[in-house]
């Protein structure tokens, strides 16, 4: 459980050579976005193109109605090369018909790909959500933190800078790190709680944000005693994995913890309610609204699952 697993979490593992080195170069930024061999990756609010005539999977766009198409998005991000083809995201937000573009006609529906994760292959899901995460950063990003003027797009889409020439700062791809832990207590019980707001029955690790000033493991200490009251160690912390969750931009930072049984303190503003729980009863789950785990691209359900699988 201390060492990083074989295989990557959902939506971790984008096979792209990222191409740093291309992003400065305006020029053959903007003869990729006019070549028809470019594959566009779209993105309208939030939510990704799937096409679902089979199996579920990402629909990318290429050919001359494409790069038509993508001089209109209200963004275009580099996101690498597949080979010798670039690849781009396309926010395509402010179109309010999109389906009636004909690049778009009969490719499929844009769906919420939290709806559709676990159903695509891993490379698919890897791609939107590099695709979304950084859409959603652009949106949310128009005007500078430092000064609020506006800001522009800048090495591919990887920076924004500010356009006021006495700021000019630039701004970068926002992730805010989020512990997740397993914790149990070195034997056969963990700890799952759940949130008022989330789907009847389903309980999950613990979790919570990094703050300024703690290391990770700090955090994971931290956040297990406001959340359920129990007193672990540093040393008893023990990396497991991370994944990127673009919901909307975190990565999540996975760990084990081992606590000593007791009695827990829930804190109400953080859970609803935290239990013990043997492999027996997680193993013997209903997956439903008496009790369910957690969402199977989710890492929650990776840490549980290797827990359960554990000696």
């Amino acid at each position: 459980m201390t060492a990083q697993p074989a295989s990557p979490n959902f939506y971790s593992g984008v096979d792209l050579d990222r191409g740093e080195h291309l992003r400065r170069d305006a020029a053959w930024i903007a003869a990729r976005l006019g070549d028809p061999t470019t594959r566009f990756v779209p993105v309208w609010q939030g939510r990704n193109l799937i096409a679902t005539a089979s199996a579920p999977h990402a629909m990318h766009l290429s050919g001359k109605a494409a790069c038509d198409l993508a001089a209109r998005a209200a963004q275009a991000v580099f996101l690498g090369l597949d080979g010798k083809v670039a690849v781009f995201a396309l926010d395509l937000s402010p179109l309010a018909h999109p389906e009636d573009e004909p690049a778009l006609a009969g490719r499929g529906a844009f769906q919420d790909l939290r709806a559709v994760g676990p159903l695509l292959a891993r490379r698919d899901g890897a791609l939107l959500a590099y695709a979304r995460g950084l859409v959603h950063w652009h949106r949310r990003h128009a005007f500078c933190g430092v000064c609020g003027s506006p800001t522009r797009s800048a090495q591919g889409g990887h920076v924004r800078t500010c356009e006021n020439p006495a700021c000019a700062s630039e701004h970068f791809p926002r992730t805010d790190p989020a512990v997740i832990m397993l914790v149990h207590d070195g034997g056969d019980r963990c700890v799952l709680g759940r949130q008022a707001a989330w789907p009847e029955g389903m309980h999950s690790t613990l979790a919570g944000f990094v703050e300024p000033g703690e290391s990770l493991e700090e955090a994971v200490v931290r956040e297990v005693r406001e959340e359920v009251g129990l007193d672990i160690k540093v040393a008893d912390v023990r990396y497991h994995s991370s994944q990127p969750w673009p919901f909307p931009s975190s990565i999540m930072l996975g760990f084990v913890a081992r606590a000593p049984f007791g009695s827990l303190a829930v804190h109400p503003h953080e859970l609803a309610a935290a239990h013990w729980f043997t492999r027996a009863q997680l193993r013997a789950s209903p997956e439903d609204e008496r009790f369910r785990l957690p969402r199977r691209d989710s890492i929650a359900r990776r840490l549980i699952e290797d827990w359960l699988n554990s000696p």
